[in-house]
């Protein structure tokens, strides 16, 4: 197993073969046994085969390929709405329409996915995660019906891949783990964490194409600007209040 975690890369392009029926309901089941806030299991998944509904999705996700190439499309949404309407069938008052609720069911949505990629990968398929799926999320509601207490949050291609990209490089562990105790970094310790990065020829011809002086400006200015942050994170913060996640009492 930590052979194919540690063998990881993004699959962008896939071949013709569908994935079976059986073998996606055992990648599913496999997903859905992972671990989750109370066992309540308030996530859902949207599994979308259909060609034109894959069309319909593209341009929420700035129209990438992948979307209408793969064979399969995973929509994994934050979901409160089957969990309420069950309490209210019991006579149980619920109270999941707020934002503590929502981190709750983001998280388990995440854990979900993540399963599910591992399970997928494990199995031979290739799996992208699209990280459009909360800057359009009013769309992705729109296309999928999603009702009210459902939130997409991220979105999986899976299929059988055509040809093996190479790995996506990695910072050194001493980047993101912190023994006991959080240690920030100094100056020296982000000019020799990122040095490796910085230096590769890959991410030098990244940074002259994008015509910036350093690799941190194609992202400050280009990739995740602040303007762009901000513009998606009001457009997500109303959506979590139209679909009811930021109820205030």
């Amino acid at each position: 197993m930590l052979e194919i975690l540690n063998s990881h890369r993004t699959i962008r392009k896939y071949t013709g073969q569908n994935i079976t029926p059986e073998l996606l309901t055992d990648l599913l089941e496999t997903a859905c046994r992972a671990s989750n806030t109370g066992n309540m299991q308030a996530y859902s998944i949207v599994v979308t085969t259909d060609n034109e509904l894959k069309k319909q999705l593209a341009p929420s996700h700035f129209n990438q390929p992948m979307i209408v190439q793969a064979p399969v499309v995973l929509t994994f949404c934050a979901d409160f709405n089957r969990f309420t309407k069950w309490c209210e069938q019991r006579d149980a008052q619920p109270g999941y329409d707020n934002f503590q609720s929502f981190m709750a069911t983001a998280i388990d949505a995440l854990i979900a996915a993540q399963t599910f990629c591992i399970a997928a990968e494990s199995a031979g398929l290739g799996i992208c995660y699209l990280g459009t799926t909360t800057y359009n999320a009013r769309e992705i509601i729109d296309i999928l019906k999603l009702p009210k207490l459902v939130v997409p949050i991220t979105t999986i291609t899976v299929g059988y891949p055509d040809g093996l990209p190479d790995q996506t490089d990695r910072l050194p562990l001493d980047a993101i783990i912190h023994y006991e105790t959080y240690k920030d970094f100094s100056i020296d310790d982000i000019d020799n964490l990122y040095f490796e990065k910085e230096n590769s020829e890959f991410y030098k011809q990244f940074v002259a194409e994008n015509n910036k002086k350093t690799l941190a400006q194609v992202f400050t200015d280009i990739r995740y600007s602040k303007k762009n942050n901000e513009f998606f994170s009001d457009k997500f913060l109303t959506v979590l209040r139209e679909q009811g996640f930021l109820n205030i009492s």
